[in-house]
């Protein structure tokens, strides 16, 4: 009997508990149907964000309330494909019923033609619509014809609402902070299917910047922060040139955040810049572990100091291990003075092994360096110093391995001018190198070394188009003994792929490959962004061609080439790189691996 009861009482539970449920499910049944008939441009919209869809809860409505909503529904259709740009519309709405005797409501929409605009006024009142100054000239021209609305084209609310906010953007980046729209209105005649804007930007004055505020410092120099930013007083507000100040300062090493805020409500005459800095540590030890194809495996260890004791300067020393160029390396720099440069020493020592020849290498430079948002200039005199030897097995006497010392004065201009980093989909990178000096080792002659790089990205239809190409010249006495690390040998993963690290060289004939004075290598590369169900990702596919030549006279260049294909992946230290190149000279396939842009 006590298993019975027991099982009986379990019974009704459940039975129960499927009542509650069935009860639960009738409750939440919608009291109502909606079922909108329209063309594919209204109906999402409609089906998402008619009023109605709020009363199909509402399990008491009567006849009576069904049809006061029927009236104000069409008041809200109305409205919502007005949004969209259909003025006078054709709405019917009506009440039937399912197979089961429940209300539907039918929703009915011919749009109609949609409104096009047909005129755009853009004023301004303030500094800018005052003033003469080219500047303000151009930035009402940029203004204007940046407008995202213009005439013929199809007017909706959201088109409007995002074309104001874009043109308050253009007038408030540069010049004036303060800018707001002081009048807009869009003048719609829905039966000729035209609208009509108006739109008037109060600029409010012109503002410039005042003293500098800054909050954070503890460790470093209070006059890094404005000789890093480079926002001297009396200049014109421009958001981009305070967001490029905050990226130096970032970037700099000597902080790790950095925050540059002028108040619009601040004196126009001279307002504020207020700097708030997190500062980096004075000392700070990083351990690397990479591999390439062209060295293998690599370790390295660097050490900063930011602040030496006796001169503030700051020291980073690396050491890094590899098979074919370790090397170990100390760079000093003091930090930047009114006028943007810096005075700097950097000694290095290298060992170079390309299988068949040994080269050590020293190098001691001392000169100024001057960085700015495109450009970076470097002067300075460097000592070079590069003992060759033979590998074992190779013949014992060899000349012109570039075996050699010498002094020498250099200037070094890069400019970059990329729509953005480190990800480029336009722009172009130049730069130049000139020099000239004296070599120590046997007769003393003078030399003259010139290289010049350029980089360029083209946008296409698909994905873009990278051409690299670097020519370099040393004009010496065919018996001056130039140092190796003056001369010129390339190939491997970031000049001409197909072929190994400084394979291309001067064919000597024992059949070593030795350092030249000319060198000319170009690349072309195609680009190819690798999309998932029509959305771009971070990876993209490239075909490319490189091609190079080393020699001691230009009539004697003869360029090797290679080709082949590979994928890209946007990773957050840069754009990384996997090869598969052809060198048709080597006749092999090697794999290059690299991270970053070369340039």
């Amino acid at each position: 009997m006590t298993r019975r009861f027991h099982r009986t009482r379990q019974a009704a539970s459940v039975a129960l508990a499927a009542l509650v449920i069935a009860a639960a499910a009738i409750a939440q049944e919608p009291s109502f149907a909606i079922d909108v008939r329209a063309p594919s441009s209204v109906r999402p919209l409609l089906e998402q964000h008619l009023e109605l869809r709020r009363y199909r809860e509402v399990t008491d409505l009567d006849d009576a309330e069904l049809a006061r909503l029927i009236v104000l529904a069409e008041r809200n259709v109305r409205e919502l494909v007005g949004t969209l740009g259909f003025f006078d519309p054709r709405i019917a709405i009506r009440r039937e019923q399912d197979a089961a005797g429940k209300p539907v409501i039918v929703v009915e929409v011919e749009p109609g033609e949609a409104t096009q605009v047909a005129s755009v006024k853009i004023e301004f009142e303030g500094d800018i619509a005052q003033t003469t100054d080219s500047g303000a000239v151009t930035q009402r021209e940029e203004i204007r014809s940046g407008w995202r609305l213009p005439t013929g084209h199809r007017f909706t609310q959201d088109d409007w609402d995002r074309a104001k906010t874009n043109a308050l953007r253009q007038l408030v980046m540069r010049r004036y902070p303060a800018g707001r729209v002081s009048y807009s209105l869009a003048d719609i005649d829905a039966p000729a299917g035209r609208a009509e804007l108006g739109l008037r930007l109060d600029s409010g004055p012109l503002f410039r910047l005042g003293s500098m505020q800054i909050s954070g410092i503890e460790r470093y120099d209070s006059r890094l922060v404005p000789r890093l930013a480079r926002l001297p007083p009396g200049s014109l507000y421009d958001q981009e040139a305070i967001v490029q100040a905050q990226l130096r300062l970032s970037g700099s090493g000597y902080y790790e955040s950095a925050f540059i805020f002028v108040d619009p409500e601040g004196d126009p005459k001279a307002a504020p810049v207020q700097v708030t800095v997190r500062e980096t540590p004075l000392h700070k030890v990083v351990l690397g572990l990479g591999v390439s194809t062209d060295s293998g495996v690599r370790a390295s260890a660097e050490y900063r100091n930011n602040r030496v004791p006796g001169i503030g300067w700051r020291a980073v020393t690396k050491l890094q291990l590899e098979r074919k160029s370790p090397f170990v390396e100390t760079e000093w720099t003091a930090i930047p003075g009114e006028d943007g440069w810096r005075w700097g020493v950097l000694a290095r020592a290298e060992r170079v092994d390309d299988g068949v020849l040994l080269t050590h290498g020293q190098r001691l430079r001392v000169g100024r360096s001057w960085a700015g948002d495109h450009i970076e200039r470097n002067v300075y005199a460097q000592y070079d110093r590069a003992t060759v030897k033979v590998q074992p097995g190779a013949p014992a006497t060899v000349l012109d391995t570039g075996d050699g010392t010498a002094v020498s004065a250099n200037y070094v201009w890069k400019g970059r001018y990329f729509d953005k980093t480190p990800f480029p989909s336009s722009g172009f990178g130049l730069g130049f190198e000139l020099g000239g000096g004296l070599t120590l080792t046997g007769s003393k002659s003078p030399f003259q070394r010139t290289v010049v790089r350029w980089l360029g990205v083209r946008p296409l239809a698909q994905g873009r188009l990278q051409l690299r190409t670097e020519a370099g010249a040393v004009l010496a006495r065919s018996t001056a003994r130039v140092p190796s690390t003056q001369l010129f040998r390339t190939g491997g993963d970031t000049t001409v792929r197909g072929y190994g690290y400084r394979d291309i060289g001067v064919e000597l004939p024992s059949g070593l490959i030795a350092p030249g004075r000319y060198m000319v290598v170009g690349s072309a590369e195609w680009q190819r962004p690798i999309q998932r169900a029509g959305v771009e990702t971070n990876w993209e596919s490239a075909l490319f061609v490189d091609g190079g030549a080393v020699a001691n006279r230009v009539g004697d260049l003869r360029p090797v080439f290679g080709a082949g294909a590979g994928v890209r992946w946007k990773s957050p230290l840069g754009p990384l790189q996997a090869d598969l190149a052809y060198g048709f000279k080597a006749k092999r396939v090697r794999l290059h691996m690299n991270i970053g842009v070369t340039f």
